[in-house]
């Protein structure tokens, strides 16, 4: 009994097959022809590309093997990687905060641990305060008024009374952010400047050029001046420094025995001290007070160039009044 072909709606229709291309055809599309079925494109574009088996070639770039693009991408290194390790960069930062804070220290700015009582109340033992280093760079010297840090200039500080750092002094230093144990500096108020004459009599007041200073910012209790001292001139590119508790503060007025007489050289100056950075409720700013701005404190500085200038201008105008005469005598 033969069995015939159903037809009906359960059976899917079948699409009919395409006839295999002819050599000819395949010789036109290598040459670059146009396919003849132009659906062939479309489905090539539509239909996701096979996968591939063990024995398959890898696909050319760009080809119907695969993503070339993707395959690009991995070939040259760009495609995504994994962030690296915190600890495998943890040196490389710690580097940059080193070089960072050495720089920082060198020519910005740095932080000095008060160690006495010689600025009390302006500074206290134990607060930390920001020394500006940068303008001393720009050429720009200590001014009247300013508290400064400076070297030892020499005798200053005796030995072994350097103060031993504490833990956090000690990494601070480390890191370059403090000065080392070894280094040996003091702070000080500016009270005159190379050029001025500073003096002061027992029981008075500091005069400076001649006008008296009105110190608010003294210890409370401590007098202008114990013991008195001067006149002192202050040569060039030198300044006399002193303690804000006068009472307590080895300053200038206790080394006039030494080279200098007392005052310390320019070049031993490391910044003027800016603000108090620590503790915070300690937190202020220094700014020169008001007693150094009063009229007349730098007078001596102006009337110096003034009169030399009259001292040299002067025989130029008796030599010109002498030849003047000489011609009205003549005729």
């Amino acid at each position: 009994m033969a069995v015939g072909a159903r037809s009906g709606h359960d059976e899917p229709e079948r699409r009919p097959e395409r006839p295999a291309p002819s050599a000819a055809a395949m010789t036109d599309d290598a040459a670059g022809r146009p396919d003849p079925d132009p659906r062939s494109d479309r489905r090539r574009d539509e239909d996701p590309a096979p996968a591939s088996g063990p024995g398959d070639a890898p696909a050319a770039d760009g080809g119907d093997g695969g993503d070339g693009d993707d395959e690009e991408t991995a070939r040259d290194g760009r495609g995504p990687q994994r962030p690296r390790s915190f600890w495998k960069e943890l040196p490389l930062l710690i580097g940059i905060a080193l070089v960072l804070a050495l720089l920082i220290k060198t020519f910005l700015v740095q932080a000095f641990s008060i160690p006495s009582d010689s600025m009390m109340n302006t500074l206290q033992r134990g607060d930390r305060v920001l020394v500006d280093k940068l303008t001393p760079w720009f050429g720009a010297e200590p001014e009247r008024g300013e508290v400064v840090v400076f070297h030892d200039p020499g005798g200053w500080l005796e030995e072994g009374k350097t103060p031993e750092p504490n833990v956090v002094q000690k990494v601070l230093s480390f890191i370059g952010l403090m000065p080392s144990a070894e280094e040996k500096d003091l702070i000080k108020r500016v009270i005159a400047v190379g050029g001025d004459t500073v003096s002061c009599k027992e029981g008075g007041k500091v005069v400076v050029n001649g006008k008296e200073l009105n110190e608010t910012y003294l210890y409370p209790g401590s007098v202008p001046c114990d013991p008195a001292f001067g006149p002192v001139k202050v040569p060039k590119d030198r300044i006399w420094v002193m303690g804000d508790n006068r009472q307590n503060s080895l300053d200038s007025r206790f080394h006039m025995e030494l080279a200098g007489g007392g005052t310390v050289s320019t070049d031993e100056v490391v910044g003027r001290a800016v603000v108090i950075a620590w503790p915070v409720t300690r937190w202020a700013t220094l700014p020169v007070p008001a007693t150094f701005d009063q009229p007349g404190l730098a007078q001596a500085l102006a009337v110096a160039p003034g009169a030399a200038g009259f001292a040299g201008a002067l025989p130029l105008v008796l030599w010109r009044r002498k030849k003047r005469a000489a011609r009205h005598t003549a005729e």
